[in-house]
């Protein structure tokens, strides 16, 4: 299966997620992108799972899922939306 991305880092300092994906890095003001990471403590944010293509990460603690192409302004086409010719 081939990665939508790769995901190699996820942090915290104080309301700004610091990501390091395919090799750039990333930083997310989390008041603009969720309300349930802004509120979350230090401790639930870091408990997260980066799912296996590289679509999302998952925040068990907070039933939060967010997509890394709309954290970082990324577009890719919906392998499911692919049409055999």
């Amino acid at each position: 299966m081939d990665k939508a991305h790769d995901v190699q880092r996820v942090t915290f300092s104080g309301m700004t997620m610091l990501l390091r994906v395919d090799g750039k890095e990333y930083r997310i003001d989390i008041t603009k992108e969720s309300d349930r990471l802004a509120k979350a403590t230090q401790e639930q944010r870091e408990n997260f799972e980066v799912s296996p293509a590289g679509y999302g990460i998952h925040w068990p603690d907070l039933d939060e899922d967010l997509s890394i192409d709309g954290l970082i302004g990324a577009k890719h086409p919906c392998p499911l939306a692919k049409t055999t010719g």
